[in-house]
Formats: structure tokens, C-alpha cells, sequence
């Protein structure tokens, strides 16, 4: 079984992903906020598999609370949600901000399934290997 940190500010956006997602067969882990978050990662003894966070929260984004738990937890996989339209602009900002690279979004509101769909995504993609680098455009091969 996958656990699941599920971390949004809003009460009933966590109870429902945390419903939708336990459904599934995931073991969820819940948090209100990014200080709330680092506590019960710290308590999991567990491997934490995935992290779902709100991008924009009071008291800290869900960007940071990625930086700081891939510092005690590296393997953990990061899904970030919003409810804000992202547009290209905003896109490049979030990959370059992001300690994963092409760090994947789902946008609120979503379905049931939509959330499974993308879940399964991220947790079945692999890990970078070290030795990907970004090509440079510039550069000719």
C-alpha cells in the first residue's frame, strides 16, 4: 500500500482527496498546512510515497514544503494541486521553482478519476537518473 501526504488549507478539500484517494486503496496522511505537514512527515516512520500539496497556502508555499521534505525523504514523489489557471508563463515558473524538474499539476476541480489518473502517473513515473541533464538549445550535438 502507498502512502499519500495530502496537504491543502482548506478542510474539505483534504477530507474529500483524502476520501477520493483512500477509495483507491491508498494509505493517506493529512495536513492543513506546510508547518502542519513537516510534523507528521517527521512522525511517519513509513516511507511516504507521494506528496500532493497546494501550490499556494497561508504560511507557505507548496513548493518550499517540497524543497524541505526531499531533504529527509528524496524518494518521495511530488503531485502539486491548484486552483488557479496556470498559464505558460506561470508553467516555467513552477518548473524552475520546483526541486523536481517538469513537476506535474493537477488542476482543482478535479474528478475522482482525474486524481487517480494522475496519482498512478506520478507514482509509476521513474526517477530521474542523475545523469539527464537539461539539453541546452544552444548547444549543437
Amino acid at each position: 500500500m502507498e502512502t499519500i501526504l495530502v496537504v491543502d488549507d482548506e478542510d474539505q478539500i483534504l477530507v474529500a482527496v483524502g476520501e477520493m484517494l483512500e477509495v483507491q486503496g491508498y494509505r493517506i496522511l493529512k495536513a492543513l498546512s506546510a508547518e502542519a505537514a513537516v510534523r507528521v512527515a517527521t512522525d511517519c516512520a513509513e516511507p511516504i510515497h507521494l506528496l500532493l500539496t497546494d501550490i499556494v497556502m497561508p504560511g507557505g508555499s507548496g513548493h518550499d514544503l517540497a524543497q524541505q521534505l526531499s531533504v529527509q525523504r528524496p524518494e518521495m514523489k511530488v503531485l502539486y494541486m491548484t486552483g488557479f489557471t496556470i498559464v505558460e508563463r506561470q508553467q516555467q515558473f513552477l518548473d524552475a521553482s520546483s526541486s523536481k524538474p517538469d513537476a506535474p499539476v493537477i488542476l482543482k476541480p478535479f474528478t475522482s478519476e482525474r486524481l487517480t489518473e494522475k496519482v498512478r502517473e506520478v507514482l509509476a513515473a521513474k526517477p530521474p537518473s542523475p545523469f539527464d541533464r537539461p539539453r541546452d538549445p544552444w548547444r549543437h550535438a
